[in-house]
């Protein structure tokens, strides 16, 4: 945990993970909003506002849905293949939620970093709101793995 310029509580946390698909692959599936739904649990992944210089890129407003509930949030670095930075803008029970996904080569592979820092909502809520965050990413980077190793087999 750490201090914002407000003096607000920052929690932070870190996931990594492996696949065998290279770079190019993981990242056609992390930078483009439509792709989330192949290969997460999400059943509704679109762009809300095209962002630059391509559609997902800086700027790009996107949702994230399973059924009626989902998330909105802005891209805000964009650095093909190697990051991608965004933004919650709503949905998510957290203020100021900033993620990192960094994608490494390593031989055959990647290895997929997402770092994520939030302020939760609730006063005292820090570690229930991090534990909540951390296990959807846990979720979302197993199932990218998973995805990204088929993926990078086919195309090899």
């Amino acid at each position: 945990m750490s201090r914002s310029d407000d003096g607000a509580a920052r929690w932070r946390f870190e996931i990594r993970v492996e696949t065998t698909a290279p770079p190019e692959v993981v990242w056609s599936l992390v930078s483009v909003a439509s792709r989330w739904k192949e290969w997460s649990f999400l059943t509704r992944s679109y762009l809300l506002h095209e962002g630059s210089p391509v559609p997902d890129g800086v700027g790009a407003l996107r949702r994230f849905a399973v059924g009626r509930f989902g998330s909105s949030e802005e891209v805000i670095e964009f650095e093909p293949p190697t990051h991608l930075a965004y933004i919650a803008r709503q949905g998510l029970p957290v203020r100021h939620y900033r993620a990192d996904i960094r994608l490494e080569p390593t031989g055959a592979g990647t290895t997929i970093t997402w770092e994520g820092a939030l302020e939760p909502r609730v006063p005292g809520g820090g570690r229930a709101t991090l534990a909540y965050t951390r296990g959807i990413v846990r979720h979302f980077s197993r199932q990218l793995v998973r995805y990204a190793d088929q993926v990078g087999r086919s195309e090899v």
